[in-house]
Formats: structure tokens, sequence, C-alpha cells
């Protein structure tokens, strides 16, 4: 169905594409933004999503870049200033960027040919991942003028697409839905106490490429080299690795050096490989679309595949938990908001596009707030569009031992107090942690220390005026 969604495109029509997952939307606004002048701008929630593309596009000689949070503002100027003087083909932004003071002024400059909305169900409150800066993006056409756009996503209920119509303020448009009935893939669930003797027989029948999805970091690497000492070609992925080690085993994995990658989810932007036989699930997704993405990724080249999900009594309770845990009442949101004024001493309506350091921590024991409860109520102010929370505020800390083992042993013996933190960094995260970055929590280091997150962060930061660590400390909202 791509030739005719990008020749509506081409016609000028507006377009909303229902593809399903691995069903190739990219191309349905790729292709036709090729043939016009000027830059595409492609609206998309993920910044794992944009970057993939990014790359994808700059390795076939494509001019193409994004705009992300955590960029200095001298990135954004020149990424702004290539998109107005350098024949950038292809722009990613967030939707929320499409408010900004300074990307409305630069925007005005630039050529801009057409307007692609990707995973356009965020616009709708019927959608999995409402998105409420995405009602905005009409907004941001008209004053720019933009006669060319496209909107695709892989939800198609009836109500959905009705929202993205009405909330795009979309004209004449041409909807095109292609079957999300995948008739190659089988899809099984087996529920059973020995996950891995029937993980180990699926393998074992099903020849060809696999991946094995998993909850933890943890269990992936234990899964990992599990099937790798019973002789399977198996590596593991997760977003604690360092970038070049992630590139690596996905390049491996992609050429068919390797078979079988255990991951967590983590593991799925980029996956440009059509021959995937099996996807197997050895804990439950948070939910049925994220099993439809993550399933979906088998049998793309249209020949047969299964879809394996293995679980247990404990995994349906873990889950059940997993929902209460992270359900927050209207009278939490709204503690925490007033505490986030009062910390930064913000007045209704000031300072709005402000960005400030946090410490999720120290601000809830600032407020005596419980940090899991506070970091799900700002995720609910997010999706409120209250508050923007940076890529920085989803991940872990990271910390990496810069000196060789003899002179941190030195080291140790002369300052004992930090010699606690340093054998408990050592126990809890292995010896990687003198080759490249690891992630870390401070809760849990302070659990080990009985001492709190707050002391734990002081000492680690001394180990980096030492210069016998370097610290990324986890503290932009």
């Amino acid at each position: 169905m791509q030739e005719e969604i990008v020749q509506s495109v081409l016609d000028g029509k507006h377009t909303l594409a229902l593809l399903p997952t691995g069903g190739g939307k990219s191309i349905c606004f790729q292709v036709p933004a090729m043939m016009f002048d000027g830059v595409c701008i492609v609206v998309s929630p993920l910044i794992a999503l944009m970057r993939d593309q990014v790359e994808q596009l700059q390795s076939r000689q494509i001019k193409a870049t994004a705009l992300y949070s955590g960029m200095t503002r001298r990135e954004i100027d020149i990424t702004l200033d290539n998109c107005v003087y350098d024949n950038v083909k292809f722009l990613y932004v967030s939707p929320e960027r499409l408010r900004s003071s300074l990307f409305l002024a630069r925007a005005e400059r630039m050529n801009v040919s057409m307007l692609a909305v990707d995973e356009a169900h965020c616009i709708s409150q019927w959608g999995y991942d409402f998105r409420p800066s995405y009602l905005h993006i009409h907004d941001f056409v008209e004053r720019r003028g933009i006669d060319r756009l496209i909107a695709l996503t892989a939800t198609a209920t009836k109500r959905v697409k009705e929202d993205i119509v009405e909330k795009l303020k979309l004209v004449d448009t041409q909807i095109f839905t292609r079957s999300f009935a995948r008739t190659n893939l089988s899809y099984s669930v087996f529920n059973l106490e020995n996950k891995e003797r029937k993980l180990a027989e699926v393998l074992t029948n099903v020849p060809g490429s696999s991946i094995v999805y998993v909850r933890s970091r943890k269990m992936a690497e234990v899964v990992g080299r599990t099937l790798r000492a019973k002789g399977q070609s198996t590596d593991y992925y997760h977003a604690g690795l360092s970038a070049t080690d992630r590139e690596r085993k996905q390049d491996l994995w992609r050429s068919g050096k390797l078979r079988v990658m255990v991951a967590t989810n983590a593991f799925g932007m980029g996956i440009d490989k059509s021959d995937v036989r099996s996807v197997i699930h050895l804990d439950l997704p948070d939910s049925l679309e994220a099993y439809y993405q993550e399933a979906g990724r088998a049998g793309r080249d249209e020949q047969k595949a299964y879809a394996v999900l293995l679980y247990d009594a404990s995994d349906v309770i873990r889950l059940k938990d997993q929902l209460v845990r992270n359900a927050v009442s209207l009278a939490s949101i709204r503690r925490v908001y007033q505490a986030l004024a009062n910390y930064y001493k913000l007045a209704v309506g000031s300072l709005p596009e402000k960005s400030f350091a946090f410490e999720l921590e120290r601000f809830a024991s600032t407020y005596d707030l419980s940090a899991l409860e506070t970091f799900n109520c700002m995720k609910k102010l997010q999706e409120a569009g209250v508050l923007t929370l940076s890529e920085s505020f989803f991940k872990s800390s990271q910390v990496m031992i810069l000196q060789r083992k003899e002179d941190l042993y030195r080291f140790q013996v002369a300052h004992p107090k930090l010699d606690l933190v340093i054998k408990s960094l050592l126990r809890l995260y292995g010896g990687q942690i003198f080759q490249e970055f690891v992630s870390i929590k401070e809760g849990d280091l302070a659990k080990v220390l009985k001492v709190s997150s707050k002391q734990v962060s002081d000492w680690l930061d001394m180990l980096v005026q030492f210069e016998v660590a370097d610290y990324v400390k986890r503290n932009s909202a």
C-alpha cells in the first residue's frame, strides 16, 4: 500500500496511513519528501526512534538531523541553522518542540516542504500512549501555512482514527488501512513452571534468528550466558551497555553471525532485519500494545514465524502489583506539583519553558515524599502537558573507575570511609566498571551502606575530586 500512500502525498492530499508494525511507514513520508524542495519536519515522540531514523537516512547519504532534550543551546542553534541554509531534507522533533519560541522563530525562515506526524495515535486519549503536546500540532501547521500533511500510526481503532483526523484538522483526508492480521505469524501462549526448558525447546525446534525478551538487565545477562553455555549462538542486550557494545552486538545479530539476542525492551529501535523467525517473551510485557509491537518483529519477510509467550502465576501477580504501585491519586499529583513550585520558588505562570536541574531522591526527601510516587506523579504531570522531563531524567546515574586496580587499592587503604563505597561498587557492578561507564542506582548503594542516597552521592562526588572515578549524575528534568 506504500505506493498509493506516497501518491496521495504527492497529490497534495491530507493523508492518514494505518500500517501494522513492520509495515514500512517511514517510506511513506520519506519518498515524497525527497521529491520536494525544502525540509520535511517529522514529529516523533521517541528520542530513540528519531536517532535511529536519522542514522538510517544518513547512512544513505541523505541529510537528516534531530532536535532532542539534552542538547545545548549551541547545538540547537547549529542544527536549526543547517535546516535553514544547508539543504537538510529531514528534521525530527518532539511535539513539545513545536511550541518552543526559538524553534518557531527559526522555522519561519525554513523552506518546509511537508509535515509528517509519526505515532499519530498519541494525539488521542483513546490511544495507548496519549501525549497532550500532540494536540498543538495543528497550531504550528496553521502558523507556518503547511499544506502537505501525513499522519502515520500502527494503532487503528475507529475512535483513534476519528480523533487523529479531528485534532489535526485534516481536510478531505485520504485514509489508508492495511490489514493488521499477520497470517504468517503464529502466536502461542504457555502457562508453565519451567519456562527455561520450554525456551530451549522452542529455540531447538524453530531454526533461524530469534529475540528473547526479558524484563530486567540482570535477567538478560543471566539468560544470555546460560544459553551460550548450552551451545547456543547467543548474546545479551540492554540499555546499561555502552553505545559501542550495543552497536557491536546489534550488528553481529543483524548480520546473522549471532543467532539469538536476549534483551530488555531497549532492543527494538533500529531492528532492520526481516528474517526473524521467533520472538520469545520470558516475562509478561506491560501492555498488549507493547506485546504486539515486540512480537511483530518476527516474520517481517512474510515467511512463517513464531511469537511465543511464556509465563507463570508469579508473573501475573507481579504485573498486578506493578499497576497498584504505579497508580497515583489526584491529591498526590497536586502535592508534588506544589512541592515543585516551592522547590524552585516559582509563582503561577512564571518562567515558561525554563529548564531546571533536578535530583529525584533529594527532592523527595526534602518534602517527605516517596521517590517512586513522586516519579509517577511527574510522569502524569508530563502527560498532562504541565512539564517536560528530559531524556536524562529516565536514565540511571553512571560511574566508571579511572584508576588501575593497584593504585585503587592504595587509595582504599588511605581512605577507609571511601573504601566502603568502592567495595560496594565493585560488589554490585563487577569488573566492567574499570572498562566503561556502568549504570548505577544510588538507592541500591545506600541500602548496602546503610546511609542516605544523598550521602552516597556526596561520596561519589569525592571520588571524582580525587580523580578516582567519573560520576555522571542523573539530575535533569
